[in-house]
């Protein structure tokens, strides 16, 4: 069996206007899916994929994986799939520090700055660079992020490294990202460079 799910047993018929469509070929499949996630204005979740494309969630979870091999920036979120496209955006990586408690007031500072938290980023001792995909652009994001760490009882990754963590920031100019440093800065969560190399 294709581990890829290229075989016919892993497609569906889909049933529209009376009549059965031929599952497309894989190649023309992933290509539509692609053409959905440019066209999305946000994230878009596995089963709606799969209900538009007329094929099983585990079918696009391996379309994913080949897309992604293929060099596509497609970023799986807590609200679904997003393809990253950073035109006419500025990135800044910002090493920051806090407690679990104050994880509320970080992220709401960055996205009341203009700035989006495209992830975050610790540095394991054992296991080297762990990274998670946040996506978080508005308080409403912040709100949903906590909502789900509470609910599956998860601890950040924060945890692993004593509150220490980086974010990628996104953000349409230079001006937010240096709204969004000095913000940081302000509330004491920016760690400078002294600090860290302080033992």
């Amino acid at each position: 069996m294709n581990p890829f799910g290229d075989g016919p047993s892993e497609t569906r018929p889909v049933q529209r206007q009376g009549r059965t469509e031929v599952p497309r070929s894989p190649e023309e499949r992933r290509g539509q899916l692609l053409a959905i996630l440019r066209s999305a204005s946000g994230p878009i979740t596995g089963a709606d994929l799969a209900e538009r494309l007329g094929v099983t969630r585990q079918v696009i979870v391996q379309d994913i994986a080949h897309l992604r091999t293929a060099g596509h920036p497609i970023l799986a979120t807590l609200q679904g799939y997003l393809l990253l496209q950073r035109t006419g955006m500025y990135t800044d990586v910002v090493l920051v520090k806090h407690t679990k408690g104050q994880i509320e007031d970080e992220l709401n500072t960055i996205v009341d700055c203009g700035g989006t938290v495209v992830d975050v980023v610790v540095e394991h001792p054992l296991y080297g660079e762990l990274r998670g995909t946040l996506l978080i652009r508005t308080r409403e994001d912040v709100r949903a992020f906590l909502e789900s760490m509470a609910k599956t009882n998860a601890e950040p990754l924060s945890s692993l490294t004593r509150g220490v963590h980086y974010h990628t920031i996104e953000a349409p100019s230079l001006e937010i990202l240096g709204r969004v440093r000095k913000a940081l800065r302000e509330k004491g969560y920016l760690v400078e460079s002294k600090e860290r190399e302080t033992p």
